[in-house]
């Protein structure tokens, strides 16, 4: 008889989207079916987006209180930490979403981190979005996002945020990697190492291998125009890129570059290449939004833990209105269960 795996998952901003999307994707009986779901949030907050999109609720309500001492039951579970029936959450960063938001977040790190004994320990944890802002409000602002939370948390030498396209009809599934995380553009060149380049080839490669792909063709961006044009438009791409690149394949990966970052996605949306490695932030993230947004999804590699997301933020300027998609939460929460499933 096979387990169903435990899988936690964080609100978000309880002004944001993120009650809705959680609503939406596991509105999906076939889905709920899947694994055990532990939901860290506000009841009104998820009560009031399932009212708009005419969903009833599905999920049984348990307090911090209550959980911590046993007290579980369907197939999801939803640890309430309303304190006023009455609160409702302004759609802009402030002080009190920032402290919520963090706590369902810590409490799921919490729950992944209990002994693999404990019937309340999660094999994994979605998160939906967080405003960076409303954390800094709320005295959290050294976290510039999830990744540094859950690396620090878990004490992980080496973690990285990976973004995975699934594949549909027509093309192939894609991941793309980050070198560097949130960090202000000017300060790149600055912090990227081969080291960090060759972690986030070795950390991309290990999450291709899990998802199936035993033998991943790995493509590296330059950092520069026209990858540097050999020295006259930069020289990281010769003197930092190439030697991480280098390395890789002497470590037996199938590894190319440092390839134009406005040319190298035309072939990995192909399906030429597997994995892609992003020297920075957005250098990664446009074409995969642009391509994938309502499918896409962040993982966070290198903790021993699963942790997904989709690949938007909060969009307070639709929340409330009942216009957001769940295709990247329920990607997201699907990606999660299938890695978890691996494990368990």
């Amino acid at each position: 008889m096979s387990i169903l795996p435990h899988i936690a998952l964080s609100m978000g901003d309880p002004g944001g989207i993120g009650p809705e999307v959680i609503v939406k994707a596991l509105a999906d009986v076939d889905l709920r079916e899947r694994a055990r779901f532990l939901v860290f949030g506000i009841d009104r907050s998820l009560r009031e987006s399932a009212e708009r999109a005419g969903i009833k609720p599905y999920w049984s309500r348990s307090s911090p209180h209550d959980h911590d001492h046993g007290t579980i039951s369907n197939s999801v579970t939803l640890i309430d930490y309303t304190t006023n029936a009455d609160e409702r959450f302004a759609a802009r960063p402030n002080e009190r979403s920032g402290k919520l938001s963090f706590t369902f977040v810590e409490d799921a790190v919490a729950a992944a981190q209990r002994h693999v004994c404990d019937y309340r320990r999660v094999d994994g944890v979605v998160t939906a979005p967080i405003c960076k802002e409303a954390w800094s409000l709320a005295g959290f602002g050294v976290y510039p996002g999830h990744t540094e939370l859950f690396g620090e948390r878990f004490k992980s030498e080496r973690c990285g945020m990976l973004f995975h396209v699934p594949a549909a009809p027509g093309r192939s599934m894609l991941n793309v990697i980050l070198a560097t995380i949130h960090i202000p553009i000017a300060r790149v060149p600055i912090e990227l190492t081969t080291h960090k380049i060759l972690d986030a080839i070795e950390l991309g490669a290990e999450t291709c291998w899990r998802l199936g792909t035993l033998s991943p063709r790995v493509a590296v961006c330059g950092l520069n125009p026209h990858a540097g044009e050999h020295g006259l438009l930069g020289r990281e791409d010769d003197e930092i890129i190439a030697p991480a690149i280098k390395e890789a394949v002497r470590r037996g990966l199938d590894v190319r570059g440092p390839f134009p970052g406005d040319t190298i996605f035309n072939a990995a949306f192909a399906g030429h290449f597997d994995l892609v490695v992003a020297m920075y932030h957005d250098q990664g993230l446009i074409p995969v939004k642009l391509i994938a947004r309502d499918r896409a999804v962040n993982v966070t590699v290198g903790i021993p833990c699963v942790r997904t997301s989709p690949d938007h933020g909060t969009a307070f300027d639709i929340a409330g209105q009942n216009k957001a998609d769940p295709g990247s939460m329920t990607s997201a929460i699907e990606l999660a269960v299938q890695l978890c499933a691996r494990t368990v």
